[in-house]
């Protein structure tokens, strides 16, 4: 039987002791975690090591004996180090020793329980697997998938021995808080034995975190409980926060800060990760905005903003206005419906007329509106962006409504050519039962239905080409806004702290394993390195991507065209009321 020890990599030059660690019986393996030094009473380590599997909920124990021959053999040391098996008694028990200056090692795992004479114990082979401690005290652990040639018990056993030794490292972290400085009974050697690894202005930082986000928590619920009061419930308020994308915005971030400010600690590293890229993600989007802030409040760019504005207003409005003068006309050698053409493009260019007398009279307040908007730059970049969607949204608000009347106006002569060509087939759509159903007419009947399917055909092409128009121009305001909401989701969903950790430390986010051979010789015990894989970059944005809030297509391609075909209104990307994890 061939047994698995992993061995620490700073334990590798300790004075020689017993190996500390936890025994996995159901994959043969031995996970060393530190090393005890001379002198030491045996009752005092069993105190100790009990305290430690009291704290850790994980089977601590002594695995075996380390021998580091720093000098020359020592045959009492040896005697020594094998006669504490019957003080620990562990079955298998270990034995590594190491030569001084030389890559000699010799490990034995030897078993009373089992074997053919009750003198002679048996021995079991041993592969030694060194790894980094620290590492792997950090880093977290995401089993990766079964691949299609591969058998997934074969993946479950590999990914359940990597959990067991990640698992058990990091639940006795109670064991590496002690170091050589530390006046205790029992001295050990692990990754931090030459000192606590520690900060200052991070003590500082988690002594003060507590009544700072308690305070603040207790703030945001004041907002919270502001903006849920009946005042704000009366309509038509909810129904205008529902279609501006600032109010969606604002209550994201209201929700992101209370559950960063939260008292409550987070229960498992998954809390962590979320709650650190969603407190980097504000911190990064105010970083912005208050760039944007800097940018507009500087050197007059407010006054040359509102002095552009309602230039590019009426250039708009003028270019509507050329496009229905030649809709009016022979547009592309089309011949039109007369009648139909000039009231259609009097309709629109009085509406026209109505938005550019709106613009002049909103003028004198333009500058003090882009100043206020400006300002809530320091609310982050996407509170602007969302702010800029909304402006987009109210100064094309003349196109949807001529997006709208020519859809309404199309959808209901397809849908009058759609029953009139039932009723020349001799059939009849069936409201009740949902189904077309054989009907008889009688002449009447179908004389009229044919004088009216005939002028609607003739009148069809007219409102379609209005329709085409106007349906382009609005899809083009859509894709404006959808490129809007990308990038705001973008800078609310990515996971900046995980990608950070991934670029700067890798191990952190552990993808699995691989091994090294360092030594394969005959008659040596096989000794190997265990490296950790990082997670792919995609798949950290996958795994750590925060939750979205609309901003994703609702529609296929497919249905896209039909609604566009059929005259059913088309809406914007962003669903507010949908949100996605």
């Amino acid at each position: 039987m061939v047994l698995k020890a992993f061995f620490p990599t700073c334990c590798a030059a300790a004075d020689s002791g017993l190996l500390v660690g936890r025994w996995v019986p159901e994959q043969s393996s031995a996970v060393v975690l530190a090393v005890v030094h001379f002198p030491f009473i045996p009752i005092q380590v069993k105190e100790f090591l009990a305290q430690v599997q009291q704290t850790s909920q994980v089977g601590v124990a002594v695995l075996g004996t380390w021998c580091h021959r720093r000098q020359e053999p020592e045959d009492n040391l040896g005697h020594f180090l094998e006669g504490l098996g019957a003080i620990f008694s562990h079955e298998p028990w270990l034995q590594l020793c190491r030569e001084k200056g030389s890559t000699f090692w010799s490990c034995k795992a030897t078993r009373w329980q089992g074997s053919t004479s009750p003198k002679a114990p048996s021995e079991d082979q041993v592969m030694i697997i060194f790894y980094d401690q620290r590492k792997v005290l950090l880093s977290q652990l995401h089993p990766p998938a079964v691949l299609p040639n591969q058998q997934a018990g074969d993946a479950t056993d590999g990914a359940m021995g990597l959990a067991a030794v990640f698992h058990t490292v990091a639940r006795c972290e109670v064991l590496f808080r002690s170091d050589r400085f530390d006046e205790g009974p029992v001295r050990l050697s692990h990754w931090q034995s030459d000192g606590v690894e520690a900060s200052i202005l991070v003590e500082l930082a988690k002594w003060a975190s507590g009544p700072i986000c308690l305070l603040l928590a207790s703030l945001l619920s004041l907002v919270s409980a502001a903006s849920t009061c009946r005042v704000f419930r009366l309509w038509p308020l909810p129904f205008i926060w529902s279609k501006l994308s600032t109010c969606e915005q604002l209550r994201y971030r209201l929700e992101q800060l209370t559950l960063i400010f939260s008292p409550q600690k987070a229960e498992n590293p998954s809390q962590r990760m979320r709650k650190a890229n969603m407190c980097v993600s504000v911190l990064l989007d105010v970083a912005l905005g208050l760039m944007l802030l800097s940018w507009i409040h500087g050197k007059g760019r407010i006054e040359q903003l509102a002095d552009a504005l309602v230039p590019v207003a009426d250039c708009v409005a003028e270019g509507l206005q050329h496009l229905l003068h030649w809709l009016m006309g022979a547009p592309a050698g089309l011949k039109m419906n007369r009648a139909l053409d000039q009231v259609l493009g009097r309709f629109f260019l009085y509406h026209i007329h109505l938005w550019i007398s709106y613009i002049h009279l909103m003028s004198p307040f333009i500058e003090r509106i882009v100043w206020h908007v400006g300002l809530s730059a320091c609310l982050g970049l996407t509170v602007s962006l969302s702010i800029l969607s909304d402006i987009i949204a109210l100064l094309t608000f003349h196109i949807y409504c001529f997006y709208v009347y020519g859809a309404r106006l199309y959808c209901l002569k397809i849908c009058g050519l759609s029953s009139l060509w039932r009723l020349f087939r001799g059939k009849k759509w069936n409201v009740l039962r949902q189904r077309v159903d054989s009907c008889s007419y009688d002449l009447d009947q179908l004389f009229i239905g044919t004088l009216l399917f005939t002028m609607l055909v003739f009148l069809l092409p007219t409102t379609a080409l209005y329709y085409l128009v106007f349906t382009l121009l609005r899809l083009l305001v859509i894709a404006v806004q959808g490129l809007i909401h990308l990038l705001v989701d973008l800078i609310n969903s990515l996971p900046l702290y995980a990608l950070g950790l991934r670029l700067c430390r890798p191990y952190r986010l552990a993808a699995g394993v691989k091994f090294r051979v360092l030594e394969h010789k005959a008659g040596r015990p096989l000794r190997l390195l265990m490296q950790i894989n990082p997670l792919s970059y995609g798949r950290v944005v996958h795994t750590y991507r925060l939750p979205r809030y609309g901003c994703h297509p609702t529609h296929t391609w497919g249905s896209l065209c039909r609604k566009l075909f059929f005259g059913e209104l088309i809406y914007p990307w962003r669903q507010r009321e949908d949100k996605q994890d």
